[in-house]
């Protein structure tokens, strides 16, 4: 999989807080204290100073923390963790979700997008957040990346969000998301098989730098469905959509076994494999590039990422948090960001 330019954006990167009770305050600290070993790309978090000194005194971390406006974060960076206060205390002890945890975390998440399209910010990097904590709190969207999508809204139109998860080795987007597998299969149709491999095709080629980007698609049944006799939703699905996409001249492969997609060798053969539900596409992903995948969330009118990886509730705390796939997601969108200047 091509990686985007190496070169550094001018503006630094807008990281939410997500859970407070989870894993990402550490490894947000942990990526921090990394940031000249790594050469990392200037980062702000948006949160709650206090609540990052109380678990940098639970990890037994030694850093300077620094309350900043977004245009003072990159002169911070190098000598404390900037951290840009959103209005919303976060009171949540580790592992202990708490009244405060939504609002926090939904306040955190809209200011890095005012922030990334206000120009105050080059990407939005998003912690991890406990959808079980905000459906309580009254969210109605199945998880961050629909609640992108109405926040990139303009005039009252609402962006198709594209959900890749990207590493080094290998690219995947599954054409549904967050629905159970009957919901899966009610969604799926041509049109909007079509429409995300068109929006994979123009970012690969925006922000990844990929001259003709080569998309892998699934079929939907074992075997692809072995000519029908093990269903029929690739003859009169997705090969329809393919066909459009090829009269576009986007270089769309498929549908192909998903069961022999994933192999080393298979995988030169495209940029990007598209799935046709979440656990068709993310459980390759996942089992070869577990600790440094990223979520990027195509589709949007500004670039985001996130480790993918969710709050680890039972380590949040302990000191034992992998900070590896935030410090992917800070470098990924730092390149995006940077190649789409």
């Amino acid at each position: 999989m091509a990686e985007p330019s190496s070169a550094r954006p001018a503006k630094p990167l807008a990281l939410t807080l997500g859970e407070p009770a989870g894993i990402g305050p550490d490894i947000t600290i942990a990526a921090w204290l990394r940031r000249r070993e790594l050469n990392l790309p200037a980062f702000y978090l948006l949160g709650d100073e206090a609540l990052i000194a109380r678990r940098a005194k639970a990890l037994g971390a030694d850093i300077s923390i620094a309350a900043v406006n977004p245009s003072e974060a990159n002169a911070a960076f190098a000598d404390a963790l900037p951290v840009v206060a959103t209005g919303e205390h976060a009171t949540a002890e580790p592992g202990k979700p708490d009244a405060s945890s939504a609002p926090a975390a939904l306040a955190s998440i809209r200011q890095a997008v005012t922030d990334v399209r206000e120009g105050r910010a080059g990407a939005v990097v998003t912690n991890p957040i406990a959808k079980s904590v905000l459906y309580r709190a009254g969210f109605r969207h199945p998880g961050h990346t629909e609640y992108l999508a109405e926040l990139a809204a303009t005039d009252g139109h609402v962006p198709q969000p594209v959900m890749m998860l990207w590493s080094p080795q290998l690219a995947v987007v599954p054409v549904t998301i967050h629905v159970s597998l009957r919901e899966a299969l009610a969604q799926l149709t041509s049109e909007l098989i079509a429409s995300t491999v068109r929006i994979v095709a123009t970012e690969l080629k925006s922000r990844f730098g990929i001259t003709r980007p080569r998309i892998a698609v699934s079929g939907l049944n074992p075997h692809a469905g072995e000519d029908g006799s093990l269903g029929h939703e690739e003859q009169t699905i997705i090969a329809p959509a393919l066909k459009a996409l090829r009269n576009e001249s986007i270089e769309a492969r498929g549908p192909l076994p998903a069961d022999t997609m994933f192999h080393e060798a298979a995988r030169q053969t495209y940029d990007c494999a598209v799935c046709m539900y979440h656990d068709q596409a993310l459980i390759p992903i996942k089992t070869v590039a577990f600790d440094d995948a990223v979520n990027v969330t195509l589709g949007l009118p500004f670039i985001r990422t996130s480790p993918d990886h969710g709050t680890a509730f039972d380590i949040a705390g302990t000191g034992r948090a992998n900070p590896a796939s935030l410090i992917a997601a800070l470098r990924l969108a730092s390149r995006m960001a940077a190649a789409n200047l």
